[in-house]
């Protein structure tokens, strides 16, 4: 698949400026001021975060009222049930929640509900309600989810059960009549730092009560860990206080992780090494998601609380296999769509995938169309049945408003809902070949087509002998990567093969490039089908990364390539 390349612009007086400041090289002050960082003490903040730094928790609108009724809970002796999502973000900060509320009231009057994805679907519910008024809860603190939820929350106060919502979603102009709102995304909320993660939102809730209770700030910073892999499985903004709690989750993942991490790291092979936000990402995260997508997400939440960690092994065994199930659901389902495709040639020359079959494992359906979209580069819809209609999730590519257009198909809809990128929706199952066909005449008309080609964005320009251990060194300190602070590309000019270059394990390139006197090595995965180029002898540009390859307790630098060319000169 041919891809755009675009090198990002940046303002050069304010490069030279930094450059001045700080004493490094170009490269690396043109991409701290593509990433907003402009000066000395910019520079300083960004490298050496503090916790000091976080924001006051008493600044986020209605934080006063949380602590308030919360406090009055303890006073009246009520039952606190502790709601959250199904997903990383919302059981990671049930389980800090629940855990601290444990250890400051009596531990027999709090539980948490996690509600099951497919028979009370997301966030808020009315049978989780219902379970806390049959068992006599009057207090629920919502993490991750009842932003939207007006209608359910007017119910429980009906029954009068509170809520206190810790939400980071964007609100609708109307809230639900909750007791507090914690959300930075409030119209009226004064809170510096806008992009928290709803474990984030919960974690500022969290600081707020210690200080109420005179608890020392360790006791809340034991939970920057289970922060870190919500802020990571979430993919909020690494900036501001996100980076700073990441930063210290990760340094307490690698020297003290919860041990329901701790279980996960051991299953996923990783209790060796230097867990990086990469690793939260692909290794502990998509084990925490599966328990909702094949199972029960409440398995998740006792790993998370696990007093031991046998106990807590023993959930991550089950996280572990539904992991398991989860991955072979999603290779077969990958394989069935795509033959789907290929063997229509209709489909194969759409602007969109529209892909439906009845058994299709719902919990699946969105990994689905993002594997899709890898292969063919265009907004994708996965669908299966769900009872008597079809249901699925739709992706989209970037620079595309996927939600205005499933949007724009409504008629055949009966019920939607999503955002820029993502969507979901459920549909009578003899509407689907009218849906597929209005969502590609809407897509058609209205996508630009180079947003059918993926772009890669790079940093700047480096040549080989700038790469050294020092700007390595230099790199490793940019962490935690992520949105905004995305890990630095590069791109290399005028490049050649240096005659030992091989194609290994079938699609992967090892590589051994020159550009003038010095040979660099590198790794190129899935682009075997580019290895002709080499054999050109002719010069290349590549785009890459820079990474560090241990072999035989030997480090040493090498190039990881995302794609390449033929110089234009």
């Amino acid at each position: 698949m041919e891809k755009r390349w675009k090198i990002t612009n940046v303002n050069e007086d304010k490069i030279k400026q930094l450059q001045q400041a700080l004493n490094i090289n170009a490269s690396l002050c043109r991409m701290l001021v593509e990433r907003g960082v402009e000066t000395f003490d910019e520079a300083k903040k960004f490298f050496r975060p503090q916790l000091s730094d976080l924001h006051d928790p008493w600044l986020m609108k209605d934080m006063d009222k949380a602590v308030t009724r919360i406090n009055t809970a303890f006073q009246a002796k009520e039952k606190i049930l502790v709601f959250g999502d199904y997903d990383v973000d919302g059981t990671t900060s049930v389980a800090c929640m629940f855990q601290f509320l444990q250890k400051i009231y009596l531990p027999e009057l709090v539980d948490f509900y996690i509600p099951h994805r497919y028979r009370e679907g997301y966030g808020v519910s009315k049978m989780g309600i219902d379970f806390a008024k049959e068992n006599n809860f009057s207090l629920i603190i919502s993490l991750d989810c009842g932003i939207k939820s007006t209608e359910l929350i007017a119910y429980a106060k009906s029954i009068n059960i509170d809520f206190i919502v810790c939400d980071h979603h964007l609100p609708d102009d109307e809230l639900p009549p909750a007791f507090a709102i914690l959300n930075p995304k409030q119209k009226d909320c004064n809170y510096p730092y806008k992009e928290l993660c709803g474990c984030g939102v919960g974690f500022k809730l969290i600081t707020a009560l210690a200080q109420h209770l005179n608890i020392g700030i360790n006791e809340v910073n034991i939970y920057l860990d289970l922060v870190a892999t919500a802020i990571a499985a979430d993919i909020v903004p690494l900036t501001g206080e996100n980076r700073t709690m990441a930063f210290y989750g990760l340094k307490k993942v690698n020297e003290d992780p919860n041990f329901g991490i701790k279980a996960l790291m051991f299953l996923g092979g990783l209790q060796k090494k230097q867990l990086h936000i990469t690793n939260l990402v692909f290794i502990i995260a998509p084990r925490v998601n599966a328990a909702g997508r094949m199972d029960d997400a409440r398995k998740a939440v006792q790993m998370f609380v696990a007093k031991t960690y046998e106990e807590a092994l023993n959930f991550a065994e089950m996280l572990h296999a539904d992991n398991t199930e989860r991955k072979d659901a999603d290779s077969t389902i990958t394989e069935e769509a795509l033959a789907l495709i290929e063997g229509d040639e209709i489909m194969m020359s759409r602007k969109t995938t529209v892909v439906y079959q009845p058994h299709w494992h719902k919990g699946v359906v969105g990994i689905v169309a993002s594997r899709l979209i890898e292969k063919y580069y265009r907004p994708t819809i996965v669908l299966t049945q769900s009872g008597e209609v079809a249901a699925g999730s739709a992706r989209s590519v970037s620079g595309f408003n996927l939600y205005e257009a499933v949007h724009a198909c409504r008629e055949h809809l009966l019920g939607y809902g999503g955002h820029f990128a993502a969507a979901g929706m459920t549909l009578h199952i003899n509407k689907v070949d009218d849906f597929s066909k209005k969502f590609e005449q809407i897509v058609n008309d209205t996508i630009d087509p180079a947003s059918l080609i993926p772009e890669i964005i790079i940093d700047t320009e480096i040549n080989f002998k700038d790469i050294n251990n020092s700007l390595y060194n230099i790199l490793v300190q940019m962490e935690p990567f992520g949105p905004q602070n995305m890990r630095p590309v590069f791109i290399a000019k005028n490049v050649f093969d240096n005659g030992y270059s091989k194609i290994v394990k079938e699609n992967h390139i090892r590589f051994s490039l020159r550009q003038d006197n010095i040979i660099i090595s590198g790794i190129g995965f899935n682009m075997a089908e580019k290895f002709h180029f080499l054999l050109l002898k002719k010069p290349l540009d590549i785009i890459f990364t820079i990474d560090e390859n241990e072999w035989n307790e030997q480090k040493k630098l090498q190039l990881k390539i995302i794609d390449l060319r033929l110089s234009e000169n």
